[in-house]
């Protein structure tokens, strides 16, 4: 009995520590850095990359530090992928999938690709 009672109260114990780890109601949100990804429903307002027939569409000009925000209409999944180092990536489901990613800070021209669809390319543009 005293064994059950224990992994009972180990299970319990992983329970409450790993809720913990979430984000819960009037903890504050951490916000994302330069190329940080994140899924679910796009900003309103906020510049807007959308994949349609294997192609991101016509280069897309943004501040400094913007969300961006990606719909991917394709039944495919692709992301969106920055050419050089680490400036962006983002893993976008296909079927109206949506992800966001903050633009980098510096201005600039930023290639980018699918790493699913080489052949697929973009050009964001920070100014």
């Amino acid at each position: 009995m005293r064994a059950i009672q224990a992994k009972a109260t180990v299970l319990l114990v992983a329970v409450l520590l790993l809720g913990g780890c979430g984000s819960g109601a009037g903890s504050p949100a951490a916000s994302p850095g330069p190329g940080t990804a994140t899924t679910g429903a796009v900003s309103p307002g906020a510049p807007l990359i959308t994949i349609k027939d294997f192609e991101y569409g016509a280069p897309l000009t943004v501040a400094p530090g913007a969300i961006v925000s990606v719909t991917n209409m394709d039944s495919a999944g692709h992301t969106v992928t920055a050419d050089q180092g680490q400036a962006f990536d983002v893993d976008v489901r296909g079927s109206g999938g949506t992800a966001t990613f903050t633009a980098p800070s510096a201005p600039g021209s930023y290639p980018y690709y699918c790493t699913y669809h080489p052949n697929m390319r973009g050009t964001l543009i920070v100014k």
